[in-house]
This record gives C-alpha cells, sequence and structure tokens, in this order.
C-alpha cells in the first residue's frame, strides 16, 4: 500500500511508460480526504484524484469517489462508490503501487486509428463491499455541475452511459460523446491475486473487498504539453533541481497553446489566472516563439470577442461544448467562451507591454499572427487587430470619468451579471457592483500600458498610437489620483473594538479574541483607516466596510507611477497595518492572511457570509499572499531607488509608516514561509478553538471540509508563483 504521509508530501519520478523512450513524469500530492496523482508522459496528460472519507469527515459531503481528468478538451470521470453494507463511512478508496504503476501508467489503444485512445490505469483497493452509485463521463464541467451545483444531472448526458461486462470478469461504464466520435471508457477488473470480484447487478456494479484494475480511457486529441526547458529561462533552470515538485506542477498546466488554470477542476483556459501568473513570474519565464509566456499572450489574444474586444474569461470546449451549443440549436463541436468578467480585459496590455519592453522583437511575429484556430469566429483578423480592438473598448470606457469623477462613471459589473472580477463567487464582493481591484488599480495600470505601447511600432494602428500617446497617460494619472477616494473609509478605534468584541460573540466560526489591542496599536492615532472592497452601486456609494488584500494590486501595478503623496503615504500605511493587525482584526491568521475579513463591518449579512466556508471569505489563497508581499517589496524598493529622476515618495521618509511597511513585509513573509508545503494549493482554510492544539487555537482545513460542494483545487496555475519569489535579504528585521 502506498504510504500516506504529511500534509502535500510529495512522491514524484519517472516511470516506464508502454514506450520505452517515453519517460512519465508523476507527482502524489495528498491533501486528506483528497489524494491527488498527476501523470504525464508522451501519450496522456491526466489527474487522478481519490477521496475516502476520514473518521472527521462530514459523510454528506465527503464520499468515497474516483475522479480522472484530462486537459484534453477539460475532460474527466467521476465515479461514486457506497458502501454495500449502506454505513456511511466504512468504506476506503486507496490507490496502490502494482507492477502497473506507481501507482499509474499510461494506456495507449487503437494506434492506428487518427485519434489514438489514451488513458491512464492503476490498482484501486476497496477495504469493503462497495456499488458503482454514479459514473459521470464526458467534461469535467459536467463534474462541477453535479459536484458544486446541488447534484445538477443532464439527462441527454446521463442515459447515454453504458454498464456492461468487461473482459469476462469485469464491468466497465462507457458514454459515446454528444460529437458522436468521442467515448469515454471507466473499466474495472479484479487484480491478480486478490479476492475481488466484479459483478452487474440491475444496472449496476458491484465490488467485493479487494484489488481491482482500472482504467479511464478517451479518444480525443491531446495538448502538446511545454517541459521546463521551454517554460523557463536560463537563469531559472536551476529550479527544477532546486524546486522539482513545483516546476513539474507548472509543466502540467503549460500547453503550446495556453496555460490551464488548475487541477482537477480548471483543467482550461481561464484569462485572468494565466495572465496574473505571467505577470508574476515573469522574471524566471523563457521569451520567444513557442514559450509559456507566448502561450499566455496568444491565448488571451486569440479568444479576444471580435465584436466589442472582450478578452475571454474562460473557454468551454469538448463535450461540454457541444451541449452548450445543442442548446442554442446547433450541433457544432466549436469552442466557446464566456465574456462576464469586468477585470480581465485590463491584465493584456500590463502584460503585453512588460513583454514588449524586453521582447521588442517578438512584436510583429506575435501580432501579425492569424486568429481563428481555437475562436473560429475571429477567422481573417490577426491578434494585433484584436489587441487594437480591446485597446479601442478600454480608452472609450474610462473616457467619462477622466472627464467627470462620479461613482457613476466608474467601471461597474456588467447588468444582469453577479460577478466580474477574481472573487467570482456570488457573494464574493458582498453583492457590491464597483470593485475596487479594477477601478484603483486595473484600469490606470492598462490605460499607462496603452501609453508606452503606442510609441512601440506595429502594436496599434499609427493614427489610434498617435493618438493615445500621451492622451493615455494623462487619463491614467486621472484614474490614480481620484478613485481610492470613493472606496476609502475611517472610524474610531472605540467603535471598531465595539465592532470587534460583536464580531466574535456573531459569528459561527470564530470565538478567539478580538485582538482590539492591535487596532490601537495598527492604526493612525485615534482612528483607522480603510479601503472598502467594493461600492454597492452608484447610487449607493458608501463602501463595503470589508477589509480585503485587494489593495496589493495597487501596489503592485502602480508602484512605478506618481501619486498624490499624502493619498500614498495614507494608502501604504493602510495596507500595511490590515496586514500587521491579526485576525479579526486584520487579515493575518498564522496559515496566511485571509482575502477578506468582514470583522469590522458592522453588517450581520456580511458577517453570515463571509465565513471560513466561504470560497472568498475569511480564507487564503496562496497567489494573493504572493501579490501583498510582491507589493511591499516594489513600494519598499521605491525608497532605495537609484533612479535619479524617480521622485523620493514622501511614506519612504516616515519613520512611522515605513517601519509599518518593513514590518508588514516581514510578517507575510514569516508566515508565508511557516506554511511552505501549502503555498501552492488554489485555496485552504482554517478552524478555531479556544482548547486548540494548533498555532494558537487554529488548525489548517482543506476548503472542501468546510463548504458544501466547493473544493480546492490541490495545485493551482497563479498560486506557482513563489517560484519566482523569495524574501528580500535587504529588507528582513
Amino acid at each position: 500500500m502506498l504510504l500516506l504521509v504529511g500534509l502535500f508530501s510529495l512522491v514524484a519520478g519517472a516511470v516506464a511508460a508502454p514506450n520505452p523512450s517515453c519517460k512519465a513524469t508523476t507527482l502524489h500530492l495528498p491533501d486528506p480526504p483528497y489524494e491527488n496523482y498527476f501523470y504525464s508522459d508522451c501519450n496522456v496528460d491526466a489527474q487522478a484524484v481519490v477521496t475516502s472519507p476520514l473518521p472527521d469527515s462530514n459523510l454528506t459531503e465527503i464520499k468515497p469517489r474516483l475522479i480522472v481528468a484530462w486537459p484534453a478538451g477539460n475532460s474527466g470521470v467521476c465515479a461514486f462508490f457506497d458502501p454495500q453494507n449502506g454505513e456511511k463511512g466504512s468504506l476506503g478508496l486507496e490507490l496502490v503501487n502494482s507492477t502497473l504503476g506507481s501507482p499509474l501508467n499510461s494506456v495507449l489503444q487503437n494506434t492506428f486509428a487518427k485519434i489514438p485512445t489514451t488513458g491512464v490505469e492503476g490498482v484501486l483497493s476497496f477495504n469493503s463491499s462497495a456499488k458503482l452509485s454514479l459514473a459521470l463521463l464526458g467534461s469535467v464541467r459536467t463534474i462541477r455541475d453535479y459536484v458544486e451545483g446541488g447534484g445538477i444531472l443532464t439527462p441527454s448526458i446521463q442515459d447515454a452511459i453504458k454498464t456492461e461486462t468487461f473482459n469476462g470478469t469485469g464491468a466497465q461504464v462507457s458514454r459515446l460523446w454528444l460529437d458522436d466520435v468521442t467515448t469515454t471508457t471507466l473499466a474495472f477488473s479484479p487484480w491478480h491475486g486478490s479476492n475481488g470480484s466484479v459483478r452487474i447487478e440491475d444496472k449496476t456494479v458491484k465490488f467485493d473487498a479487494g484489488l481491482y484494475r482500472f482504467s479511464a480511457t478517451l479518444n480525443y486529441p491531446q495538448l502538446k504539453q511545454l517541459k521546463p526547458r521551454d517554460i523557463l529561462n536560463k537563469e531559472s533552470r536551476s529550479l527544477e533541481k532546486t524546486e522539482p515538485e513545483q516546476v513539474d506542477a507548472l509543466s502540467f498546466f503549460s500547453y503550446s497553446d495556453k496555460l490551464l488554470a488548475g487541477g482537477w477542476r480548471f483543467l482550461t483556459y481561464f484569462g485572468r489566472d494565466s495572465m496574473i501568473s505571467a505577470l508574476l513570474m515573469q522574471s524566471i519565464f523563457k521569451t520567444g516563439r513557442g514559450s509559456a509566456m507566448e502561450a499566455v499572450l496568444g491565448a488571451a489574444l486569440e479568444r479576444i470577442n471580435k465584436n466589442d474586444g472582450t478578452v475571454a474569461h474562460e473557454e468551454t470546449i469538448g463535450d461540454y461544448a457541444t451541449f452548450v451549443n445543442m442548446q442554442h440549436g446547433s450541433n457544432s463541436t466549436a469552442a466557446g467562451f464566456t465574456y462576464q468578467m469586468i477585470d480581465t480585459d485590463y491584465y493584456l496590455h500590463v502584460l503585453m507591454d512588460r513583454y514588449f519592453q524586453k521582447s521588442p522583437d517578438r512584436v510583429q511575429s506575435l501580432l501579425k499572427t492569424k486568429a481563428g484556430k481555437v475562436n473560429v469566429d475571429n477567422k481573417g483578423l490577426t491578434w494585433g487587430d484584436l489587441g487594437h480592438k480591446l485597446a479601442s473598448k478600454i480608452m472609450n470606457m474610462t473616457e467619462a470619468f477622466e472627464k467627470d469623477q462620479t461613482a457613476a462613471n466608474l467601471i461597474h459589473l456588467l447588468d444582469g451579471e453577479s460577478v466580474g472580477q477574481w472573487r467570482d463567487s456570488n457573494i464574493g464582493l458582498g453583492n457590491g457592483r464597483i470593485p475596487f481591484d479594477v477601478n484603483c488599480a486595473l484600469v490606470p495600470a492598462a490605460l499607462r500600458a496603452i501609453d508606452s505601447l503606442s510609441a512601440i511600432s506595429g502594436v496599434f494602428p499609427d493614427a489610434d498610437a498617435k493618438k493615445w500617446r500621451g492622451a493615455a497617460s494623462k487619463r491614467a494619472s486621472v484614474w490614480q489620483k481620484h478613485t481610492l477616494a470613493f472606496f476609502k473609509y475611517s472610524d474610531s478605534i472605540s467603535h471598531g473594538t465595539s465592532l470587534l468584541d460583536s464580531y466574535t460573540k456573531q459569528n459561527s466560526f470564530y470565538h478567539g479574541p478580538p485582538h482590539t489591542d492591535a487596532l490601537a496599536k495598527y492604526s493612525s492615532g485615534d482612528s483607522f483607516v480603510d479601503y472598502g472592497l467594493a461600492l454597492p452601486s452608484a447610487d449607493q456609494p458608501a463602501p463595503l466596510r470589508i477589509t480585503h488584500t485587494d489593495t496589493a494590486f495597487r501596489n503592485v501595478l502602480l508602484f512605478n507611477s506618481e501619486d498624490d503623496d499624502s493619498q500614498l503615504t495614507e494608502f501604504v500605511n493602510s495596507t500595511a497595518n490590515a496586514i500587521l493587525r491579526p485576525f479579526p482584526a486584520g487579515l493575518t491568521t498564522p496559515f496566511g492572511a485571509v482575502v477578506a475579513n468582514p470583522a469590522l463591518s458592522g453588517n450581520s449579512s456580511l458577517v453570515g457570509e463571509f465565513t471560513n466556508a466561504a470560497y472568498h471569505g475569511t480564507v487564503i489563497w496562496g497567489w494573493q499572499l504572493a501579490l501583498v508581499v510582491k507589493g511591499f517589496e516594489l513600494q519598499l524598493g521605491r525608497c532605495a531607488s537609484q533612479n535619479v529622476s524617480a521622485k523620493t515618495p514622501a511614506f519612504c521618509k516616515d519613520a512611522s509608516v515605513y517601519g509599518a511597511l518593513k514590518a508588514a513585509y516581514n510578517r507575510s513573509w514569516d508566515v508565508i514561509e511557516d506554511n511552505k508545503n501549502t503555498l501552492q494549493a488554489e485555496v485552504w482554510s482554517w478552524t478555531y478553538s479556544n482548547n486548540g492544539t494548533g498555532r494558537d487555537g487554529f488548525s489548517y482545513a482543506p476548503l472542501g471540509v468546510l463548504s458544501s460542494g466547493t473544493e480546492s483545487d490541490v495545485r493551482q496555475l497563479w498560486s506557482l508563483v513563489f517560484l519566482a519569489m523569495s524574501r528580500n535579504s535587504a529588507y528582513k528585521m
């Protein structure tokens, strides 16, 4: 049996694939009750997840389950198992090492077909008799609809599943996709030397306790994975030896035409995720044709909506694309794209500018690429045409605020949409409509990038380049100077103390110390200053009093531009103090800074929604920790800048503010280093007990253990950004 070691431990190495010259890369990443296995070779890329309830698991949410997911087509199979004796919690599953693999190996069949059948196989152990209670075959989106959507099942998909005997002693479930070409199959048979047996009773597959060989396969075109040499620049290739697990995970998510967001739930293109990752990892990314950086840029440009210039948030591909198309009366298998996010537009030109400034020789080659390979609606255009369309959109949308600085002229969520930026769960913005990050950081950063790109020949048509050069920068300054005031609020220490006392009694998951002393210690005299997560609307412009980490976007994206000194000093001080204050007075817990904290809101609805079980609640996201420390480091760097033309900000000479900034930088890194084995996960949470044996009463908890349906990806692309980061010894205290 595999030895289950500590949290996020690793089993990695090379195992033999069917072709002796085809080496496999494997990762085993435990996150109990989930065991994650990644497998890649020259035939297939796949992730398997085995869920086996723990003694303290919520058995309503945590059930015995096997998932195999492929980046190809964002495809997957999911099998839920129940104990035959009906006793919940009695059935345990485990992948075991065998002569097949450690524990997985690749499957390659029908090699003479136009599209061979590929997949993975291994040996699965049942500790007691079991039955296959539900199988989902086809798209990861179909699996997520069921797991995260309250048990949604689509009859046209489920009714197509066939259950039949396999190789005499086994059984399989299979499904022909809606394209009438692709078939996904999950097969089981007793492993030799085991007492197990498989049978079909009333269309239900049943198992005795024992070991079973399983295979999960499909005949769908595989993607071309980028190897570490295609991703990392020469200066960073040493990471293959010093951080092999993270580099292998990065490679698993990197392909020639796109980077994937995370596994198992997001094995496809997400524009925001890939661009943020590239911005934070630019220092280690290789440049040029065939590089990961150009895969990110190309994927975003290719998927732009040609009609209005919007950058795609997510793509719908494979079986789910056919399903969606059929809902609109078409039998097409063409990919679809969603465009509801308002933030994604503003990352692309920032990334383009940073890339082209260092690689000007790639402008023409990249922007003259013909579009339409993935987004067929873009045929006849080039990536440069689409990038120009986006720039025109941004210039049009930001014009009104330059002329009249009102809440109505800020950037809002789209009408009819409840989400619009990275906090894309229904309560992620507290029902706000005008988000902080988009207006206070992303818009001015994008405008400055458009201004810079206008000076590079070939990026935009000459007429617009001439018109935007200077004008975009001037507009950026207006946005940068005047947006913060809409989100700023202040309150007395005495009232804040009362709010914290109430919060610890009112919420359902934390009844520890309120840390009111920290509110007084890390504040501005008799009051504290903060910046709301969002505004409810233009008609209700009072900011939502949720302390948050999105302030880091402004520190990162606008650190090298002039700002009003008093405003900058106050902002830097506030963001540093929010980190220095321990939760619930601030953001920091022993497991990282939470991304949102409603403790000082005085709003019972927000307190009830932003919990330790909410996807964007009082939980920790790895990439946000990275964004926070990067922002602090960049701001500290302004105080030691050798650039004689750059004005030294006033906060550098304010001992209190500079000291808070430096302390917050180090406090953040202390917590990051204490949690180095957790950082690469998508999101994680915690529990608290006054009698707890954990860190100051806090204990680590996977989000999926606490939430209903929403579980975390064990690895997320943008949580790998720590590959490009380390604590700057110049600022260490």
